[in-house]
């Protein structure tokens, strides 16, 4: 029987098996595409005249990612749709004279002449500062109406005109944007020298981060099936920290925030976290997170008929198809071996949606994004082959 995007994601999310693997690109800000490919493949399906822009602020401006239009989603069947939030109306978000971007922490990047991303140049509290002055930082207003303005909007047109799941994108937590702010050797070294101070930090970004969670739940938690947000918390070995930082520093603050995420939305938890997180598996399950992005095969312990094994009865996996060699450096059958390898591992039983592990770079072409989503309908019709 034939599924419709929402029926077919549901199953998925649900742990049980759909008609066929559901896909997604474009539905987080961890599952998009940049702006080169995204060219080439409307230009590659015939629809070079569907090509749209993200909104030149925020994440989407920094990772330099671009929207897929909704004919090349429908053409490639894609079965997810997401809303983002907005600019705040008092951002202090701004281009600086000197070509340097501002975001609205404070953090200052710049953007070299032949990449898409923009990279921290100053963060704001890398010298000698106090407790007090990060209690005394310009923050973001987490009240502020534009973050959520359009949000019921863009979530109702969603239903209204497609058939698909719906996914609400937000922030990051208290990872990235601890980190941006202190430089990352203060990030590391703060843990150990200064544990009253990080934790300020964090406490204080917490709040910001659950104000905004909370306004936009408010506004949409009754219309979504995903709520996705990140904190990347893995390098390609392992946990950037050890297990005693972890469970001191990061994991009450994400079961905070998940909580609260609890209390106002039935939607599943989208958690994405680049690297080896195998490790840290069980603490997310623990947490309630539902499912994990982007499956990082790459990296370390990563191997995906392991993870299937060992936890897909408890948590399920978006993404997983790799990004750093068989995409970008594969041809269409390297790709194609890929991805059967990967559903075949996957998704029996349900529980994973297909796309790309992270957003989609400019030396992916064309041909290969066709060839992964194509080898996804022909290789993830249930029940699956062995």
């Amino acid at each position: 029987m034939t599924m419709t995007s929402r029926e077919r994601v549901l199953a998925a999310l649900n742990h049980e098996e759909p008609d066929r693997v559901p896909l997604d690109l474009g539905a987080t800000r961890n599952t998009g595409i940049l702006g080169e490919p995204n060219e080439a493949l409307a230009t590659a399906l015939g629809l070079g005249d569907e090509v749209t822009k993200s909104p030149e602020h925020g994440a989407s401006k920094l990772l330099g990612l671009a929207t897929p239009g909704e004919a090349v989603l429908q053409k490639l069947g894609i079965d997810v749709r997401g809303i983002y939030l907005g600019k705040a109306d008092q951002s202090r978000e701004a281009l600086l004279p000197d070509g340097t971007h501002l975001d609205e922490l404070g953090v200052i990047r710049r953007q070299p002449e032949t990449m898409p991303y923009w990279d921290v140049v100053e963060s704001p509290f890398s010298g000698e500062i106090t407790i007090e002055d990060i209690q005394n930082w310009e923050w973001p207003d987490p009240t502020d109406p534009g973050y959520v303005r359009e949000l019921r909007a863009q979530a109702e047109a969603v239903l209204e005109n497609t058939d698909c799941a719906l996914a609400l994108h937000l922030q990051d937590i208290i990872i990235h944007p601890s980190q941006y702010m202190l430089g990352f050797e203060k990030w590391y070294l703060s843990f150990m020298m200064e544990p009253d101070l990080i934790s300020a930090l964090m406490d204080i970004l917490l709040d910001i981060r659950m104000e905004v969670t909370v306004r936009a739940l408010e506004e949409v938690g009754d219309l979504i099936d995903v709520v996705s947000c990140s904190d990347d918390i893995c390098d390609m070995r392992g946990p950037m920290i050890s297990p005693e930082m972890y469970t001191r520093f990061i994991k009450p603050r994400h079961q905070k925030y998940f909580e609260t995420m609890r209390s106002l939305t039935d939607a599943k938890i989208l958690y994405h976290s680049c690297g080896s997180v195998l490790k840290l598996i069980p603490h997310f399950i623990d947490m309630g997170i539902n499912f994990i992005n982007p499956v990082q095969v790459s990296a370390a312990d990563m191997d995906t008929a392991q993870l299937k094994k060992e936890y897909g009865e408890d948590i399920g996996f978006w993404g997983a198809i790799d990004t750093m060699q068989t995409l970008p450096f594969g041809t269409p059958e390297d790709v194609r071996k890929e991805v059967k390898r990967v559903v075949h591992d996957l998704a029996p039983g349900g529980g994973y949606i297909l796309s790309a592990v992270h957003n989609i770079q400019p030396n992916v072409s064309a041909e290969n994004i066709i060839a992964m989503y194509e080898a996804a309908k022909e290789f993830g019709t249930y029940p699956i082959a062995d």
